[in-house]
């Protein structure tokens, strides 16, 4: 039995550095993270009024012309589905676009999603594992690398506490613009059906006379 808790001991020891690399990876990934989200949101934000304005001032009647309009908006994955929205006269071309459009944001929240996960967990990890070594430093009165054990232990947690708030925050702010997006997607999409319907129903009566 002591063999296999000697055994045990060394695998989670080998176990440390790997941890610590991991951790000072995910670290680098979220602050590059971090600074990719901060500049979407600054643009984000710019364009923001104008796409809002637009978006107010389309009907049924002028879903027609907005493609037109939709050149003089800021270029961004989400103008650019919106054109294959407005460009397409099929239901199920549009539904498709809007799924890509989804499809394609969610991957974009995958990062932020390993942040949350791996944060937390490479964080516990190097904060147990050292303990083992302080126990066995206190036993023995090595004061000196139970506090040196003991401060990897705090930093590891501090470091994998950090990185999945950072991963939880972006998650959030990307979820909430994926949202927005997509209802004002649907929007689109059913005033074309809209558009779609109302045509159909003014050329029956004159298919009907001519029948």
């Amino acid at each position: 039995m002591e063999q296999i808790s000697n055994i045990l001991f060394w695998i989670s020891n080998g176990l440390l550095v790997p941890v610590i690399i991991g951790l000072l990876y995910f670290f680098v990934k979220s602050t590059i993270l971090l600074g990719k989200i901060a500049g979407q949101y600054i643009r984000r934000q710019k364009r923001e009024p104008q796409i809002r304005t637009w978006l107010d001032s389309i009907t049924a009647d002028t879903i027609g012309t907005a493609n037109e309009e939709v050149n003089n908006l800021p270029i961004s994955d989400f103008t650019q589905t919106v054109q294959q929205v407005l460009v397409s006269e099929n239901g199920v071309f549009i539904d498709k676009s809007i799924n890509q459009y989804e499809l394609d944001c969610n991957k974009e929240s995958d990062s932020a999603k390993l942040l949350i996960k791996f944060g937390p967990i490479l964080g516990l990890m190097g904060t147990l594992i050292p303990m083992g070594p302080a126990l066995a430093g206190l036993s023995t009165g090595d004061i000196s690398s139970m506090a040196y054990n003991m401060q990897v232990a705090f930093a590891t947690t501090v470091l994998g506490l950090f990185i999945g708030a950072i991963g939880f925050i972006l998650l959030q702010l990307k979820q909430r613009w994926i949202q927005t997006d997509l209802m004002r997607l649907d929007f689109l999409a059913e005033l074309k059906e809209e558009k779609r319907t109302w045509i159909k129903e003014k050329e029956s009566p004159t298919e009907t006379l001519n029948s």
